[in-house]
């Protein structure tokens, strides 16, 4: 150990670090961040290191090890995605610690990540455009207007990030149609980092985009009859609401896995599970539904949906706030046989 390091313990460097996230990032990034580094936390109490002036690129081995193996208590193995992403905040951790005089400064270099095969640090998860349509027509007549259809269906129209959606004020809803640049309703999404919520791409994420004049009439009928008339924290009137105010983050995630559930919406279980004991007909574990789906999921599902119809690629990054490098990798979902057929209607008779 360095005479020239101050002790701290990980839990107080961690504090630090997520502390120091503030300025520059938004809040679900600095959660995630957290998240990620409760392991590490977990390790060093187990391994009894109570002051990270003593860690070393040996007990970073023995980390990487440790979380892979899922040896922690409580914790299971996990794959190498979920582990190139965990190693990653914990480098950006370590480099933090040396500015702080924690660490080693160059300690974070003896931290390699895992080297990912083509295709292995994407998820193949998605929300099949078919059965967005499905579960939007059901909503359509089973909970017209609800928050929940709601979600749904501005996820879809505009894809989004939930992160996005939540963020909507009243003010943000051009429901008639009469901004100068559009020819039909549409909806503003702004980074307002100061008042909790930001945009993932921060002032480069601030755009409009358009809806159908049937998703105006549902969030007009929303207003009506169902949003609660309330305030957020900071005096902003949130388009969608819960009781208490503006819904958090986790609500509109939680109703994405319920309304995406075959069983939710009356339809036999295609993974052969006993309905009436199954735990994900519970709305707390809607997410173990192996048939559930996540805001990523409607993105992706989306994207795919664009990309099918042959949307121009400019239009489709405009739209999604994203580069086409991460449409491509990330949420195009068509096959390659699809990718094929689509080129070939551009080309001439062979």
């Amino acid at each position: 150990m360095s005479d020239d390091l101050d002790p701290i313990s990980p839990v107080d460097a961690v504090e630090m670090f997520h502390g120091a996230m503030e300025d520059e990032h938004a809040e679900s990034t600095r959660r995630s961040e957290r998240f990620r580094l409760l392991s590490f936390v977990q390790f060093c109490d187990e391994e009894g290191i109570e002051n990270l002036n003593e860690l070393s690129g040996r007990d970073l081995f023995r980390y990487r090890t440790w979380r892979r193996e899922g040896e922690g208590d409580g914790r299971d193995p996990i794959r190498l995605v979920t582990l190139k992403s965990q190693l990653a905040t914990l480098r950006r951790f370590l480099r933090f610690a040396g500015n702080i005089d924690a660490v080693d400064p160059e300690l974070y270099e003896r931290l390699t990540l895992p080297t990912m095969k083509n295709g292995e640090d994407v998820s193949e998860s998605t929300l099949k455009p078919e059965r967005a349509i499905e579960i939007l027509d059901y909503l359509e007549h089973a909970q017209p207007a609800s928050r929940d259809h709601l979600i749904l269906l501005l996820m879809w129209e505009t894809g989004a990030r939930s992160g996005a959606i939540r963020g909507l004020d009243l003010g943000d809803c051009d429901l008639d149609g009469t901004h100068p640049r559009f020819s039909g309703p549409a909806v503003h999404f702004v980074h307002r980092p100061e008042t909790g919520t930001p945009l993932k791409n921060h002032e480069d994420g601030t755009r409009w985009n358009r809806i159908s004049e049937k998703a105006a009439r549902y969030i007009e009928d929303y207003i009506e009859y169902h949003r609660d008339d309330v305030i957020d924290e900071y005096d902003r009137n949130p388009l969608l609401t819960t009781e208490y105010g503006r819904p958090a983050g986790n609500t509109l995630r939680t109703a994405l896995h319920r309304v995406t559930r075959p069983c939710w919406r009356g339809e036999g279980c295609p993974h052969d599970r006993d309905i009436e004991g199954c735990e994900s007909t519970h709305i707390d574990h809607a997410s173990k539904c192996p048939s559930s789906r996540s805001p990523h999921d409607v993105r992706s599902g989306r994207v795919t949906y664009y990309r099918r119809e042959d949307v121009p690629r400019r239009i489709v990054e405009d739209r999604l706030n994203a580069s086409e490098d991460i449409l491509s990798r990330h949420y195009d979902r068509r096959s390659d046989r699809e990718q094929a057929e689509q080129r070939s209607d551009f080309l001439p008779d062979l």
